[in-house]
């Protein structure tokens, strides 16, 4: 009798434990999906945010520009072009901020491999007009040597061409991009810096 208790305890005991294992086992399966679903719901929220700072950007970007084409000629060819980049820059940046982050990596891949070169083109054009830009900018904070601003912008690589975009001021700090568009946009007016003559020292009666 007593072995025949011993076996059923042990059974049972075998069962509890095989029931405790799935138990656990389910338990771990439905943390897992919660943590996976999480993680989901987190990669989705950075990206969104991610898409509505880069539209931001895109939209500062077109601003300047079309601030710098206001201060050109009226009807030159310049103007023209920085007036139709702009307007390019401001409809991307709405589209962004519009579109879901899916279709917009699909609308960007499927135009890509209709046509390639119209897709590089499109960025070199881009590329080629920031250039221009940072260029202009550069000419026009000339002024500001006397001043300390010149050397700051000029030396520290917002206006230096190709390169002024991606380059770093002399203390190692890098603006984003709505910074760098809008320190190279040429001045509205440039007031000549006035030099003052250094006051007279009074040798000491000791000397």
């Amino acid at each position: 009798m007593t072995g025949s208790s011993t076996e059923f305890d042990m059974d049972r005991t075998a069962e509890d434990a095989r029931s405790a294992a799935r138990d656990l086992k389910d338990e771990a399966a439905g943390r897992l999906a919660q943590a996976r679903d999480a993680a989901v719901d987190s990669a989705a929220s950075g990206a969104e945010t991610a898409k509505n700072r880069t539209a931001d950007e895109v939209s500062s970007v077109a601003t300047a520009l079309r601030r710098a084409s206001d201060e050109l000629r009226q009807g030159s060819p310049q103007e023209r072009t920085f007036g139709q980049i702009a307007e390019s820059l401001a409809e991307l940046s709405d589209g962004i901020r519009d579109k879901d982050l899916r279709d917009l990596v699909h609308d960007a891949s499927a135009i890509a491999r209709r046509n390639p070169l119209a897709f590089l083109g499109g960025a070199a054009l881009l590329g080629f007009a920031a250039t221009r830009f940072a260029k202009a900018g550069q000419r026009g904070q000339a002024f500001g040597s006397g001043t300390g601003q010149g050397s700051a912008y000029g030396a520290g690589g917002y206006g230096t061409g190709a390169g002024g975009y991606g380059t770093t001021t002399g203390d190692g700090y890098r603006p984003d991009i709505s910074e760098r568009a809008e320190a190279a946009m040429p001045p509205r007016s440039a007031a000549p810096a006035t030099a003052y003559p250094a006051p007279a020292v009074k040798p000491s009666e000791d000397s």
